[in-house]
């Protein structure tokens, strides 16, 4: 029972303490999951993370299912979910009853907009880990490449992007069946 409550405390402690969605908390879950409790791996992270992003839901709800489930099996993933939405379920049922004395406080606005500063420079140093860990070789290189240039200048969908990215990756396999674990 320990480690349940272990899951839910953790994954209620990172989705408290961080802001702007999942990218911004890749940092916390780094220190938490894989440096302090040792449940999961940096590699493992990038691959939830990578399915994550293919997959509906938000980010951060879907690595934290991934990792309680390979912590604790299924009644693991339910409780680590539960875990990271609770304190934003209950902070927005809090901000939702008293939003309207701030709308329009110049001291609200001015806070707002240094958290987004904040949660910009989170999300660059995340990226910036993932990419390091992720670039293996030159073809991966080239594939953040392409994607970068597809997002930014021709407004590609993700979805194209995503699904090429896997069709790549699996033809590569197949052409290196020698390097198959």
């Amino acid at each position: 029972m320990n480690k349940y409550i272990d899951l839910f405390l953790t994954f209620a402690k990172i989705g408290t303490f961080t802001f702007g969605g999942g990218y911004s908390m890749l940092p916390m879950i780094q220190r938490e999951i894989v440096e302090r409790k040792q449940w999961t791996t940096n590699e493992d992270i990038i691959n939830y993370y990578a399915i994550g992003q293919c997959t509906p839901g938000v980010i951060a709800v879907n690595t934290a299912t991934f990792v309680g489930s390979k912590t604790a099996g299924i009644p693991g993933g339910i409780i680590a979910t539960l875990g990271i939405i609770t304190p934003s379920i209950i902070i927005i049922m809090i901000i939702a009853n008293i939003i309207n004395l701030f709308l329009g406080n110049a001291f609200v606005e001015k806070a707002l907009s240094g958290i987004r500063v904040t949660v910009c420079a989170l999300m660059i140093y995340s990226i910036w880990g993932m990419i390091k860990k992720s670039i293996k070789d030159i073809l991966c290189f080239f594939l953040l490449t392409a994607a970068v240039v597809s997002t930014l200048f021709f407004n590609i969908s993700p979805v194209y992007i995503s699904i090429t990215g896997i069709i790549i990756g699996i033809i590569n396999c197949l052409c290196r069946k020698d390097k198959i674990k």
